[in-house]
């Protein structure tokens, strides 16, 4: 069912045209509790956004906590079962520190998880409704998309110490060669093992382009699979919106295989964020491989509009000498027409309006137009 843009405002609009895109395929609603055991966020802090949770003492004696995150719930509930995979939605409040205010928020997240045993049609899949996705909110939109498998060979083959791991992939992460490669010389690495991660940013780019590049870069099994693989999967996906990059990093400690961000113009950072998270199933006892993203819609608030300064297209006046099925007559048929409407005995402080109209049994006069 189609919602009329003008009822709802941006953020409600995107909210049920994602439900409806993720039911068409198959995903059914999960629905979790506000409220969270506390140990569950504290064992998997890094795997938050924001590691700040606000918790409260249950009747019990519990440590509970308002939810920062609904994929570890997903995740904590899910079931192991052989061949089988589970697709499931969320449309879920989160309670966190919110980037904007630097205060905490409840913000509205939708977002998605499969969880089993996954092929490539399941990943691509995934990525396929994360690029739908971004294609609702814009249709001016970028799926950046990683392997961390891939990464972590060339890392490996570098052979940076696990001191300095991290420090090399941050580097990564913002691009930076010049720090990287000074990294790994501080090390005693050789400049030509040091010169991979530039071999690896190379690779960035359409697909394409990046699969050729990576096919000569990865020529050694079994890699070649992975990289041809990681083909497969791309070729499912929109061309023109997608782009291989190799700076989009997760936490390793949580995420294998593709990650992924999502942009649309006129947001500075991504609005979509997801990948494959074997290594949380693993952490959290289950045998099933998982990917997943979540929107941010939050962060939508940059792309609403002012709606052209006026609260209601049509302020209603009215008295008591009209009767109130003829109020409702008269509302109905400007609210049908496509425009909001108030119907009032007088006029509201600071209530703006398009057009003031008053009602009488007879009729509908004109008061007054703003352009």
């Amino acid at each position: 069912m189609k919602i009329d843009n003008f009822i709802l405002k941006k953020e409600e609009q995107a909210i049920f045209r994602l439900r409806e895109l993720y039911e068409t395929y198959g995903y059914t609603q999960y629905k979790m509790s506000k409220f969270e055991e506390y140990d569950l966020y504290v064992r998997n802090k890094s795997f938050l956004i924001s590691d700040s949770v606000i918790t409260f003492t249950d009747t019990n004696g519990k440590l509970m906590a308002l939810k920062p995150d609904v994929t570890l719930s997903i995740v904590k509930n899910s079931k192991d079962t052989p061949g089988c995979v589970q697709k499931l939605y969320y449309d879920e409040h989160v309670y966190r520190i919110s980037g904007r205010s630097s205060s905490y928020k409840e913000i509205t997240q939708v977002g998605l998880e499969c969880l089993g045993y996954l092929d490539a049609y399941c990943i691509g899949e995934v990525l396929s409704l994360a690029a739908q996705s971004l294609a609702e909110i814009s249709e001016d939109y970028l799926l950046d998309v990683s392997h961390m498998g891939l990464l972590s060979f060339v890392v490996d083959r570098i052979g940076i110490s696990p001191a300095n791991r991290q420090a090399l992939l941050q580097c990564v992460a913002k691009k930076d060669l010049h720090d990287a490669e000074e990294l790994c010389l501080s090390e005693g690495i050789s400049a030509e093992r040091a010169s991979l991660l530039s071999c690896l940013e190379q690779c960035n780019g359409s697909p394409d382009v990046a699969l050729k590049k990576l096919e000569v870069l990865f020529d050694d099994a079994p890699w070649k699979t992975t990289v041809a693989e990681f083909g497969e999967i791309l070729s499912l996906l929109p061309v023109g919106n997608v782009r291989v990059d190799f700076s989009v990093i997760n936490d390793m400690n949580y995420y294998n295989g593709i990650v992924f961000q999502g942009f649309v113009k006129g947001i500075p950072s991504d609005i979509l964020s997801g990948g494959q998270y074997d290594n949380l199933m693993q952490r959290m006892e289950k045998k099933s491989g998982a990917i997943g993203f979540a929107i941010y819609l939050d962060r939508l608030e940059a792309l609403i509009e002012p709606r052209a300064d006026f609260d209601v297209d049509t302020l209603l006046l009215y008295d008591e000498t009209v009767s109130a099925s003829r109020v409702h007559e008269v509302v109905r048929q400007i609210a049908q027409s496509g425009n909001s409407v108030t119907a009032q005995r007088s006029v509201p402080e600071k209530l703006t309006w398009r057009r003031l109209l008053k009602l009488t049994e007879s009729g509908v006069e004109a008061l007054e137009t703003n352009a």
